[in-house]
């Protein structure tokens, strides 16, 4: 009977360990939303450079590609993606290796024959927020992703993450929208005290607006936005602080 009590005893801990270990590793998923800037003329060779070779060369050295867009009306020549890595030591290493990779140096150098491809670039550190989650239907093409991105006032960031955990999400799914991805900027990234990052997917962007109609004029969502800027007192977010930005996936994104 000892042995047996034992023995369960000693599951329950391993068991615990490795629920534990899978949690820490979830917490500490490192996400970096990257924004290019094309030089003029070069947008095309930069998604067959991508295309081709670097999205193969991330997933060699351990990156994860999550999501490559094209916003819809791109005006400054941007390419967005999202990947993913375990935590941010295992992405810096991966950097190191990609960077230093003989078939990315040849891509790199055949690419820019006639010119670097990149003007220039953005990269944000992101940790997902504890009510982040995914609803988009892969398979219901065409998809319209949307990036928005809120700036608050100070102190003002848990009540946004507030209403959005408690009232904001269900809505969202209330009216037709689709979920992927919640972020904050990892703990000493910019904005890191004051800023929500996230990503919906609409069917088309007549869908995402007609959603967002319905959903500013739901009662709830009336309810629960006066009832938390009562709490703050006033806006949660700056003047001009929400940022939308309509995009479509790239031909070789995973996902579409």
């Amino acid at each position: 009977m000892r042995r047996v009590t034992f023995l369960r005893l000693l599951t329950l801990s391993i068991f615990s360990a490795m629920s534990a270990t899978a949690a820490e590793s979830s917490t500490n998923t490192c996400f970096e939303l990257r924004t290019y800037y094309a030089a003029e003329g070069k947008l095309d060779a930069l998604n067959s450079r991508f295309r081709d070779h670097t999205t193969k060369l991330f997933a060699k050295h351990g990156m994860t590609n999550v999501g490559y867009w094209l916003p819809l009306e791109n005006t400054e020549n941007k390419l967005v993606y999202l990947l993913s890595y375990p935590d941010k030591t295992a992405r810096d290493k991966s950097w190191a290796a990609f960077q230093a990779d003989p078939e990315w140096v040849a891509a790199k150098a055949k690419s820019e024959e006639g010119g670097k491809l990149v003007a220039k670039s953005e990269n944000r550190f992101l940790s997902p927020t504890d009510f982040s989650t995914i609803t988009y239907a892969a398979a219901d093409a065409p998809q319209t992703f949307e990036l928005r991105t809120y700036t608050t006032g100070p102190g003002n960031l848990e009540h946004l993450l507030k209403r959005f955990r408690e009232h904001t999400v269900a809505l969202f799914t209330k009216h037709g929208m689709r979920h992927f991805h919640y972020f904050t900027p990892a703990k000493g990234e910019p904005g890191a005290d004051n800023t929500l990052i996230y990503f919906l997917a609409h069917a088309s962007p007549e869908a995402g607006k007609a959603s967002f109609t319905a959903f500013r004029a739901d009662p709830e969502w009336i309810k629960a936005r006066a009832a938390s800027e009562a709490a703050a007192g006033g806006s949660l977010t700056v003047e001009d602080g929400v940022k939308s930005e309509l995009l479509k996936a790239t031909d070789y994104s995973p996902v579409k």
